[in-house]
């Protein structure tokens, strides 16, 4: 029996992320017909032996678009003919840039180009990846409890990643607001994502707080605290909002339940996977932890998530790193 999904055409941009791949991976698993976009079709090999380490053996129903966030070359022809779009791909620099804008511009810019060609092309619906950064920065209240209500005041000193997400989520919805002609949208706020890594493509998350702790390159963790959400559960829940009739227009927290400090995630590796953590430094915390709690609860009742523990997370991440 044919698939259902075999007509339905969807586009996934930056296919050589972390997250990319594994959404690439899921649409493929379930029939449909999938593109996506890569900054150059260089890259098309790695991503190609990463699904194949996903269990893909037919690509058939993949194909591949080069096209920039930058530049507007090749996004009408990426998007012409799709039913969706998950807009994943977005810079995350592995420390901040000089000038905030080299982050901001290209994040901002790229949603607009990317809801623009989609929106032209008679696309459905955009389901945008922003970030967790985009609502919880701007109230430190002891106990406050953040939901999809809260944003980050963008106008406030802040790193440029967490300004770039917060100015490109609302310049998205603006333009949806005032130009976007019927296209709907959904966003998708994850919290630091991790998870088993697919031929080696790996995140900044999971390079700085998995690698960084069991390759003993921390001897010290930074007193904050992060939300944990497994790059399977990112994936599925781009799906379910993509599909879901109560999505458009809504925004979705992505984390598993609970927070946890760099001194936690240390501590689950020593206890679990002990075989791992012969080079990994006893970890001083500085100074006492702020625990930033965010509440899951709209994704599972809306649209019917349920993500897998942190603690699962974590440990998928130390077993594919440690592997290689």
């Amino acid at each position: 029996m044919e698939n259902v999904q075999t007509k339905t055409t969807v586009l996934v941009t930056g296919g050589t992320g972390f997250l990319g791949v594994h959404t690439v991976l899921q649409l493929l698993q379930q029939g449909y017909e999938v593109r996506t976009t890569l900054r150059s079709l260089t890259k098309k090999d790695s991503i190609i032996k990463a699904l194949e380490e996903g269990g893909i053996t037919d690509f058939s129903h993949l194909s591949f678009f080069e096209a920039d966030l930058t530049s507007d070359n090749n996004w009408d022809q990426a998007v012409k003919g799709c039913d969706y779009v998950l807009h994943v791909a977005s810079p995350f620099p592995a420390q901040d840039p000089k000038d905030e804008n080299e982050l901001i511009i290209p994040a901002r810019d790229g949603a607009l180009r990317v809801l623009k060609a989609s929106r032209d092309a008679g696309v459905k619906r955009v389901v945008l990846t922003s970030s967790f950064a985009a609502v919880g920065y701007s109230i430190n209240i002891e106990n406050h409890i953040f939901t999809e209500k809260d944003w980050t005041d963008a106008n406030t000193e802040l790193p440029a990643y967490i300004k770039s997400k917060t100015v490109a989520e609302k310049s998205a919805w603006e333009f949806i607001e005032k130009e976007g002609n019927g296209l709907e949208l959904s966003v998708i706020n994850p919290v630091g994502i991790f998870g088993p890594a697919l031929g080696g493509i790996t995140s900044a998350s999971l390079d700085i707080a998995v690698s960084g702790i069991l390759n003993g390159n921390l001897d010290t963790t930074p007193p904050f605290t992060m939300g944990v959400v497994d790059v399977r559960d990112v994936a599925d829940i781009h799906i379910k909002a993509m599909l879901h009739p109560d999505a458009s227009g809504e925004r979705f927290i992505a984390t598993a339940e609970g927070v946890m400090s760099f001194y936690d995630v240390a501590e689950l590796f020593k206890k679990e996977r002990p075989q791992y953590t012969s080079d990994m430094k006893n970890l001083e915390p500085i100074g006492k932890e702020f625990y930033k709690e965010m509440s899951n609860e709209k994704a599972k009742s809306v649209l019917h998530w349920n993500p897998r523990s942190r603690e699962e997370a974590l440990l998928a991440s130390a077993d594919s790193v440690m592997k290689d």
